[in-house]
């Protein structure tokens, strides 16, 4: 067997996500013959639209299966920057438009060309984890910000203040978050862009989850400050998880370092995809996309006083991403546990806040809201039922 210290020790740092062994117990206890209700993965349950398919099946045909240009497919560039326009008010120029390999080629993309070794962001913990991820792959860092219901889960300028120091080249936020679903509206946007760059820094915006927001639309950073740098994807809102298709919008001065790095890392985003994702933006998808965010806004509404009737903490109502992040301290110090022992015997799978940092993360465990309602109040009963044999236990 290979020693393991034989490997990089950027590859031994970099934590594994603990859902996966989960899912990885959910799939057997499936195979077995059990029925798992899946409430860990940040996937939506819904398939592409239809529309989207047939572009995409359109592309394959007329054979568009050859590389593109570095930054991405001219015209889907021109959509994108066409969607700021439509949805944001915000005049985009399609040249600050990068098309990237999902979401998380946008964030390579944007920490190697901002983060040198060494240096790092300001990020908000609980976070998504590939986050810190990412930096320590440039040899980089995270510099995790403990956040509470109390911050609305969010990075503020009082935490820039007091926390950036002569190794910080930025922050990276998330409106929405993962795992809390908070949002962070045009004030608190601005007063983050305007804290940053007090200090000579960069802000990043992951913006994954916009246009699944319940009651409200999320403000873009755009619209408070034009240098800000945005990252987007069209796994969420658009539903195309596995085409692996997102974007980068960033300043004119960085684009000819993100066009050579982007020639070096991937060559180009999947050409069938892009082609495919120009049909995101048409009238008929639009509504289609609006009738599913409608459709989680349900989902969210009955499964947050199920839990809540049942004990598990979720202090701030989530204004978007299809996310609750609840606070199980009333019943363990070991959430982790928690969820093994939910999986075993009620055969419902959530995740542990251990994937999302270290504050808070013993007593918190994330559940996806990606199930019809009916299938939601299933899982609260079983995780009420679970609830109840493990205090037993105890």
């Amino acid at each position: 067997m290979t020693d393991p210290t034989r490997f990089s020790a950027r590859s031994r740092d970099i934590a594994p996500f603990h859902v996966m062994a989960l899912l990885a117990r959910a799939q057997a206890l499936e195979a077995a013959g059990h029925d798992v209700i899946h409430l860990e993965i940040g996937e939506p349950d819904f398939t592409t639209i239809e529309p989207v398919v047939r572009a995409g099946q359109a592309a394959l045909a007329a054979g568009h299966t050859r590389y593109t240009a570095a930054l991405g497919l001219p015209a889907l560039r021109q959509a994108i920057a066409g969607f700021y326009q439509q949805r944001y008010g915000v005049e985009l120029d399609p040249a600050r438009v990068v098309v990237t390999p999902g979401g998380s080629g946008a964030l390579l993309l944007a920490a190697s060309a901002l983060v040198d070794p060494g240096r790092h962001w300001l990020l908000a913990d609980p976070g998504y984890p590939c986050n810190r991820h990412f930096l320590r792959l440039v040899e980089a860092s995270a510099q995790l910000v403990p956040v509470s219901a109390a911050d609305n889960w969010q990075l503020t300028p009082a935490h820039v203040q007091r926390c950036w120091n002569q190794d910080s080249v930025g922050a990276l936020v998330a409106s929405p978050a993962n795992p809390t679903g908070s949002l962070l509206g045009r004030e608190a946007l601005a007063g983050l862009a305007a804290a940053v760059r007090a200090r000579g820094g960069q802000l990043v915006v992951d913006e994954i989850y916009h246009g699944l927001t319940y009651g409200m639309d999320a403000p873009s950073v755009l619209e408070v400050d034009d240098n800000a740098w945005v990252l987007n994807s069209f796994s969420k809102y658009f539903g195309m998880t596995g085409w692996r298709l997102g974007w980068l919008v960033a300043p004119p001065a960085a684009l000819p370092a993100l066009e050579k790095l982007a020639q070096n890392m991937y060559i180009s985003a999947p050409s069938m995809a892009q082609h495919a994702a120009l049909a995101c933006f048409q009238p008929d998808s639009i509504a289609l996309l609006e009738q599913r965010r409608a459709e989680f806004g349900r989902r969210r509404d009955a499964l947050l006083p199920a839990l809540r009737a049942i004990g598990l903490g979720i202090e701030r109502v989530p204004d978007g991403a299809f996310y609750l992040y609840c606070d199980v301290g009333a019943f363990t110090d070991d959430a982790q546990a928690l969820c093994h022992f939910l999986l075993e015997t009620e055969h419902v799978a959530l995740t542990p806040g251990v994937d999302f940092g270290q504050h808070g993360a013993s007593t918190h465990l994330r559940i996806a809201y990606t199930q019809p309602v009916e299938r939601l109040l299933q899982a609260v009963g079983r995780i009420e039922r679970g609830l109840q044999r493990w205090q037993q236990q105890r």
